[in-house]
């Protein structure tokens, strides 16, 4: 970035912890650039130790910051807005929330106008690998250049519509679980044919790191990159009709389907993602 502004991240979970981990591997932020905030400080000393700010005071961390990065959970985020409403300057302050089911016309109707735009970063920050979606409105389009630019940083970016803000949760967030989940069950099945586990994990991570490089570098859809390995009669193709039979992507669809509608469910101030 071309200009350095200080950093607020509201609610030091797993979430914000990832963001302030990452912005300070991009050798871009100062370990002062950042604020980090929380209730229970003590769970953010691994940050202080970086020389991170960390405190109970969020206007405060307000006061010192250009970007506010609110990485609330929903239930949390009408207090949380109603705390620092006073201490925003619509001419200093971009908010960048990640908080799902919080549009952000309810942000500005406790805010004011107040530049917005909506994130979904996913934990991979950490590492500089998120998958983030970001959308503002019309008149936030130099907002959203700068919280886009900022989180480039952190990984790939994509702007959508703020409708579909939702749904990137379950994909984008959410999807690192699922992925995971999936990566686990591959180790586990590899100690079942003779590997130890540490092994198996070594040998699962790296070959759906290659499969998602494949997918990403080559622009390719997967069934193309499958067909690469699956013979007439092969072992591979024997293998995927097995998965197939007992509902591996029915299976995968569903759950996604099944966290969207949680979120659509959610009770207006309540809910995890």
């Amino acid at each position: 970035m071309t200009n350095h502004f200080r950093i607020a991240i509201l609610g030091g979970g797993n979430l914000g912890n990832s963001l302030a981990t990452g912005l300070l591997a991009t050798g871009h932020f100062q370990a002062n650039d950042l604020i980090v905030t929380r209730r229970k400080i003590q769970f953010l000393n691994h940050l202080q130790q970086q020389n991170v700010r960390i405190t109970s005071d969020n206007r405060g961390a307000v006061e010192e910051s250009r970007f506010v990065l609110m990485t609330v959970k929903p239930h949390q985020m009408e207090s949380l807005l109603q705390e620092i409403q006073s201490v925003i300057i619509p001419e200093k302050h971009i908010l960048v929330s990640s908080v799902t089911g919080f549009p952000i016309r309810r942000i500005r109707s406790i805010c004011g106008n107040v530049p917005v735009v909506r994130i979904m970063p996913n934990t991979a920050a950490a590492i500089g690998e998120s998958m983030t979606c970001l959308a503002a409105q019309e008149d936030d389009q130099g907002a959203l250049t700068e919280v886009k630019e900022l989180f480039d940083l952190l990984g790939k970016t994509l702007v959508i519509g703020e409708e579909l803000m939702e749904a990137s949760t379950v994909l984008g967030a959410c999807g690192i679980a699922f992925a995971l989940r999936f990566l686990r069950a591959m180790t586990q099945g590899g100690i079942e044919i003779g590997f130890p586990s540490e092994t198996a994990q070594f040998i699962a991570a790296q070959t759906l790191r290659g499969a998602a490089g494949l997918v990403l570098k080559e622009g390719q859809h997967p069934e193309k990159e499958i067909d690469k390995v699956t013979t007439p009669m092969g072992i591979t193709i024997s293998g995927l009709n097995e998965m197939e039979h007992n509902g591996f992507s029915s299976a995968l669809i569903k759950g996604i389907l099944t966290s969207f509608h949680k979120i659509e469910n959610l009770p207006p101030l309540a809910g995890k993602e």
